[in-house]
Formats: C-alpha cells, sequence, structure tokens
C-alpha cells in the first residue's frame, strides 16, 4: 500500500442551502405577524364578497319597496317581520288610547295580511334592514364597499406613480431640476386639501369620476417627498456608481435600481393611503358631495344611518361596522408589511401578535 492510499478520503463538504428571495423572507416574516395575517385574509374576504356583489343572490340595491321601509334586521320574510311591526304599533296605540280597535283599523290590517301572503316581493329577507325608501341594506353596504374601495385603490395608485416618478427624479438629479420640484409641492402643501376637494366636486358635479379626481388631485405630495428622502439617501450608494460606471442612463439608474430599493417604503406607504382616500371620500359623502344617488358608498350611508341613528340604529350600525374593519386591517397590515420588508425596524425576532 502507498502512502497515498494510507491517506484518509475527506468527506464530501455540505451542500449550500438552496437561495432565498427577498420576497420569500418578507412573506415568512408576515406570516409571524398574526394581525398583519388575519387582516390580508379580511381584506381577502371584503373583496371577495364587495366585487362577487353582482354574482351574490341579493336583492338589487337601488330598487324602492315603500312599503318596507325602514326595516330591522330579520331572518324572517319581509311580510312577517312587517305584519307583526304594524300589529304592535297598533297594540300601542289602543293601548295608550285604552279603546278597542275601530272597523277601519281591522281592515286595515286584514288588508296587510292578505297582500303578504299573496305578494312575492314581501318574502324578501332583509339581513340588515332597510333604509327609508325601502332598500336592502347589505345589497347597498357591498355594492357601497366597491365604490369605497375602489376610490381608494385608484387613489393610491395615482398617488403612488405620480409621488414615485417625481420624488424618484427629484432626488436624483438635484440641482435646479430638484428646488423646480420640491418648490411646487411645497406651494401645493400650502393649499388646504379639503377646501380644494370640496370646491372642485361643488364646481363640476357628483360623480365618481370627478370624486376620484378630486381625491387624488394632492394625494402623492407625501409620498414625492418620502420617495425623494429615500433616493437621496441611495444615490451614491456603491450599485448606483456601478451602474453609472457601466454606462447606465440616468433614467435606467432611477427607475431599474433605485425605485426598486424603495419599494418596501412605498408598499408600506401606501397601505396606510387608502384608509386616507376612503376616509376623505366618506367625509364628503358625510357632507352631501359625494357619490349621488341611487349610487352609494360606505361614507354615504355612515351619513344616512346618523341621521336617523336614535329612531333605526340598524342604518349605521352596518356601514360603521364594515368601514370600520376594512380601516383597522389596513392598518394592520401596513404595519406587518413595514416589519417584513424593513428588519431593522423589527423588535427582537419575529412578531406574535
Amino acid at each position: 500500500m502507498t502512502p497515498m492510499e494510507a491517506l484518509p478520503v475527506p468527506a464530501a463538504p455540505d451542500p449550500l442551502p438552496p437561495p432565498v428571495s427577498p420576497a420569500a423572507v418578507a412573506w415568512r416574516r408576515l406570516r409571524g405577524h398574526r394581525m398583519a395575517l388575519a387582516s390580508l385574509v379580511l381584506l381577502a374576504l371584503y373583496a371577495l364578497l364587495c366585487l362577487g356583489a353582482p354574482l351574490l343572490p341579493l336583492h338589487p340595491y337601488a330598487e324602492q319597496v315603500l312599503a318596507h321601509e325602514n326595516l330591522p334586521p330579520s331572518f324572517q320574510p319581509a311580510g312577517i317581520t312587517l305584519l307583526a311591526t304594524r300589529e304592535a304599533e297598533l297594540r300601542q296605540l289602543l293601548a295608550a288610547e285604552q279603546r278597542p280597535a275601530s272597523p277601519r283599523e281591522r281592515t286595515q290590517l286584514a288588508g296587510l295580511a292578505r297582500a303578504v301572503a299573496s305578494d312575492p316581493v314581501h318574502r324578501r329577507i332583509y339581513l340588515l334592514g332597510t333604509d327609508a325608501l325601502g332598500r336592502d341594506l347589505l345589497s347597498r353596504l357591498l355594492y357601497g364597499g366597491r365604490i369605497s374601495i375602489l376610490i381608494g385603490l385608484l387613489g393610491t395608485v395615482t398617488a403612488m406613480l405620480l409621488g414615485v416618478a417625481l420624488g424618484s427624479i427629484a432626488g436624483y438629479a438635484g440641482g435646479l431640476l430638484d428646488t423646480v420640484i420640491m418648490r411646487g409641492v411645497d406651494i401645493l402643501f400650502g393649499l388646504p386639501y379639503l377646501l380644494v376637494v370640496i370646491i372642485l366636486m361643488a364646481l363640476f358635479g357628483r360623480s365618481v369620476f370627478n370624486l376620484f379626481f378630486a381625491v387624488a388631485l394632492l394625494s402623492w405630495l407625501t409620498l414625492c417627498r418620502v420617495v425623494r428622502g429615500q433616493v437621496i439617501g441611495l444615490r451614491h450608494a456603491e450599485f448606483v456608481t456601478a451602474a453609472r460606471a457601466m454606462g447606465a442612463s440616468p433614467a435606467r439608474i432611477v427607475f431599474r435600481h433605485l425605485t426598486p430599493n424603495t419599494l418596501g417604503v412605498i408598499v408600506v406607504f401606501a397601505t396606510l393611503m387608502v384608509p386616507e382616500f376612503i376616509m376623505a371620500e366618506s367625509f364628503l359623502s358625510f357632507l352631501g358631495l359625494g357619490v349621488s344617488a341611487p349610487l352609494a358608498s360606505w361614507g354615504s350611508l355612515v351619513a344616512d344611518g346618523a341621521a336617523v341613528m336614535e329612531l333605526y340604529p340598524w342604518q349605521l350600525l352596518g356601514p360603521a361596522v364594515a368601514m370600520t374593519g376594512f380601516l383597522f386591517a389596513m392598518n394592520f397590515l401596513g404595519d406587518g408589511l413595514r416589519d417584513a420588508l424593513d428588519p431593522q425596524s423589527r423588535r427582537g425576532g419575529v412578531h406574535g401578535r
């Protein structure tokens, strides 16, 4: 046996673990954030119900059944609820006046009973009750959620496009261009935001497009400043210097290298902007400058319910709970995305909230 044959054969090195993408790492961190994960499931449920509202067995959201006005939530057919309500009102009236029912009152009650038995419209079930015009509140809540969520998403997308583009250009270019862009942002910041929106809605009328345009007009200013600050901190980084040395154009450096590295801040900021737009739309609807009838939004439903909350509290409770749940879910999701996309902001490992 030769000396070389006597030497032990070294063991093969352990294989390297497969690379993990930043998206997979962020998703693993997000799954550890229980409130954010629950919020994500809740938002998916909102999207499924609101976007799929035309496929659900709902009553037409704009159809008025005046005989069913202000009915409370019930699992019974509307005719039974209506008949029981009329009987209870009549008994209270007779007890207060201490008299028997008149022939006219008995005839009206009997006619209502025959109508309930014969008319199929009285077989409807209103899980969340009806409003002052006899419209189904569940249907109006889901269709109104489509408009509120659409305004929030479109406003956020518009703000991201304008804010990210102008903020990135200003932060990378610097000099005169940066001064011009940011002084324009400062001027627009000086305008009273809600007052401008109210004036625009009053001038151009109430419509979904005008409402979206008015809300999104000045929505990009804060994001522009945030992105500009991030780009200023990154424009002298080594990967930017390497890209510049390889002959990359300024546009390529900005939109292929700098902007993707600010994506975490942009995504977190976007989740916080959606509730802001929904609240702005709700405020305008509360002032009577929101969407026009027969369309509805969460804000207009809250405004209508607030006017009769002492007599018919269910008309306020439904849209208020729906809007509050959506806003809380968006904020919790934004908190979870901040921790998942920015490990330095995390406090001691994966959250277990």
